[in-house]
């Protein structure tokens, strides 16, 4: 992902205020950089990086900041640039792991202006919308919503809608999806390649809906995690090939490497329920039940079929708590 400090969104990307019928210098101003500092021995260390930069959004004027959950992920420090130029020392409050979204305290005293929280599910396809980024309109893209439809991750993640906006932020994690009203509808998450008319691949953005926020906020900044028993997680990373599950990764001293479970192993089955996609794959290792139940798998490795039990762990066992302050 490239730096927020050194780019800036093409003019004629960009939003312009006559096109809003809210203040939009006053929404993006809500936006903020964030840099975080990662431990080299943090479990996401080697796949996420030991610095990360994004953005984050204020949601109360007391320095409360949405972000993606990816960008502060076991992170020993949290930086934050304001609207103004000043940056302040941040503290994570919490991550979930089944949305992504992720929760940031400023440790300064703050007046900033803040994003009122929308409702994602009330904004149509082809609604106009702005993908803002830290920076003011210069870091912002003026864009669409494209589709609302599940996604699926490798990394055992599913969305029963994600928001797909286009044209594509170039600099997309944390960004703030801001509706109609200047309201907050999602946080940006990832870019991906869409084949639109004629085969021509066109990049969007992955949005997590603002809806998923509330019935987990109060958890969030109560205890950092959302409340009930976690998820069974058998650290693979998974990925379709001809209709077929193939194993494309393993975390390190994650479940599915202490049951010898291979790259290029093909998943058939999933407690005898044949599994053909990564939605429905992950859906039925979460019906086995909370996180430590075994996982009955089908594999199919090098021409032969065999059974093998994963016993499931939390994924926040393998990672670094937040640094206090």
């Amino acid at each position: 992902m490239p730096s927020v400090s050194d780019w800036k969104i093409p003019s004629a990307a960009q939003p312009k205020p006559e096109d809003y019928g809210y203040d939009l210098d006053h929404a993006l101003a809500a936006m903020v950089g964030l840099h975080a500092i990662i431990p080299a021995d943090a479990f996401t260390a080697e796949t996420l990086g030991t610095e990360r930069a994004g953005h984050g959004v204020f949601i109360r004027g007391n320095g409360l900041v949405l972000t993606i959950g990816y960008l502060i992920t076991e992170a020993a420090t949290i930086w934050l640039t304001l609207s103004d130029g000043r940056s302040v020392q941040g503290h994570v409050l919490g991550y979930d792991q089944e949305t992504g979204f992720g929760l940031v305290q400023a440790l300064a005293k703050l007046d900033v202006p803040a994003l009122e929280i929308g409702r994602s599910s009330a904004a149509p396809i082809g609604e106009r919308v702005v993908v803002g980024g830290a920076g003011g309109r210069a870091r912002s893209v003026a864009a669409r919503i494209v589709a609302k439809q599940e996604f699926a991750g490798y990394w055992e993640y599913v969305l029963d809608e994600a928001i797909f906006t286009a044209p594509a932020h170039p600099n997309w994690g944390g960004t703030a999806l801001i509706g109609p009203e200047g309201e907050l509808l999602g946080i940006g998450s990832l870019q991906l390649q869409h084949v639109v008319d004629k085969g021509q691949p066109q990049n969007i953005n992955m949005i997590v809906p603002i809806d998923l926020l509330q019935p987990i906020l109060d958890d969030l900044l109560k205890t950092g995690r959302r409340s009930g028993p976690p998820r069974p997680w058998l650290g693979l990373y998974a990925t379709e090939v001809e209709n077929r599950l193939v194993i494309v990764g393993l975390a390190e001293r994650g479940p599915a490497k202490k049951a010898d479970l291979r790259n290029g192993d093909i998943v058939l089955s999933v407690a005898g329920k044949e599994v053909r996609d990564l939605a429905a794959f992950f859906r039925r290792i979460w019906a086995q039940g909370q996180a430590g139940v075994e996982v009955p798998l089908t594999i199919y490795r090098d021409g032969a079929t065999m059974d093998v039990r994963v016993k499931s762990s939390e994924r926040n066992r393998f990672l670094k708590g937040p640094s206090l302050h």
